[in-house]
């Protein structure tokens, strides 16, 4: 009977391309995360971080974006779409629609996703308590810590996880992807904009990027391999009637 379920489990696991390219971003994600923290904690990104946060600025005059004038209210409207505030509006949304919609599993996943990774970045920001860069005067008020960046962080866990739920109800691919690419979008925007804004070092964004991507394909990851289980048990349970 053991034997059985085992066999099961390994045949149900859903193997496909879609898979195997999840597995591959994974691996390289975490590579990629790994050699951004060691830069950071070996405080070997100083020049690079510098670099680009005072290219972003009036020469003369720091405090004073690059840009048209219209340009930094711009971007200002755009990182508050990552705050906790919006999140957590968007969040209450989409769980409640999920609900509605009865799909409890998917809920539940995605309820984990999103929570879990706010926890997860308040957990990192407490470790690597890094303080906020000092190169230029900031044009909003901040004052939680920098490393990783939660706004990057948590938009990425967000958008990323609701385009790919929205992604999945797309009958065509070219919609799917187009859904997916607006949520990628949002977080680019969102990450590059606290550089912008001189709230974070480039390399906090990008750690939060990297956090927000690895932690959104694992749950994805999760969520597909419980999906090709419970279409098995489905099946299974057909053929014994």
């Amino acid at each position: 009977m053991l034997k059985d379920r085992i066999r099961r489990g390994l045949a149900s696991l859903p193997l496909e391309p879609r898979v195997l390219v999840a597995l591959a971003v994974i691996a390289g994600l975490v590579l990629a995360l790994g050699k951004i923290v060691e830069d950071v904690v070996e405080h070997e990104s100083g020049a690079f971080d510098k670099a680009i946060l005072l290219a972003l600025r009036t020469p003369g005059d720091l405090s004073r974006p690059i840009g048209p004038l219209w340009l930094e209210g711009a971007v200002k409207n755009i990182t508050a779409l990552g705050s906790p505030t919006i999140l957590t509006l968007v969040t209450i949304a989409a769980l409640a629609y999920l609900v509605v919609a009865r799909r409890y599993r998917l809920a539940l996943i995605t309820g984990a996703s999103i929570i879990g990774g706010s926890i997860a970045e308040q957990v990192l920001k407490a470790v690597f308590a890094r303080a906020r860069p000092d190169v230029v005067p900031h044009l909003v008020t901040v004052e939680s810590l920098s490393f990783p960046s939660g706004h990057a962080m948590l938009s990425t866990i967000t958008y990323l996880t609701l385009g790919a739920l929205l992604a999945r109800a797309q009958p065509k691919r070219r919609l799917r992807i187009f859904v997916f690419c607006v949520g990628l979008a949002m977080a680019l925007l969102i990450g590059t904009s606290r550089v912008y804004l001189g709230v974070h070092y480039p390399t906090d964004v990008l750690a939060g990027w990297c956090f927000g991507s690895l932690w959104v394909c694992l749950f994805w990851l999760y969520a597909r391999l419980q999906t090709g289980q419970a279409s098995t048990d489905e099946t299974q349970d057909e053929n014994a009637r």
